[in-house]
């Protein structure tokens, strides 16, 4: 079901809830509301800001994320490590490099002496 937005027509006179927007959970076919469901001054749908993120992922990225997952799914710990090591030093990715020493450590590493390595460094 959708969230619709309201507001009151006149802020001036609306509640706290109307005076500024509120949400309404409704179904698509379910009529608008035009009285605030707190005080029962007249309110008007308002058109919503998008807040939906859309994260886009270069081809390369695609094609390192599937070769990780590859070794990771054949338990190529060090080669899964060293390729998202490489990738998140140059994405600047720091969920990368948490995967990278995960996979270090999987590997037999010690993660310890690798873990001050997971700080990016401004460059």
């Amino acid at each position: 079901m959708p969230i619709y937005e309201y507001q009151a027509i006149d802020p001036q006179k609306g509640c706290s809830k109307c005076r500024d927007r509120f949400e309404v959970l409704q179904k698509v076919n379910d009529l608008p509301l035009n009285r605030c469901p707190s005080c029962g001054g007249k309110i008007r749908k308002i058109i919503s800001w998008c807040r939906a993120a859309i994260v886009e992922s270069s081809e390369e990225s695609l094609k390192v994320e599937r070769k990780i997952q590859e070794y990771e799914r054949e338990e190529m710990w060090s080669h899964a490590a060293e390729l998202a090591d490489k990738h998140a030093e140059k994405t600047k990715d720091a969920s990368l490099r948490m995967r990278a020493l995960d996979n270090y450590k999987k590997a037999g590493y010690d993660v310890d002496r690798l873990s001050r390595y997971a700080d990016f460094e401004d460059k």
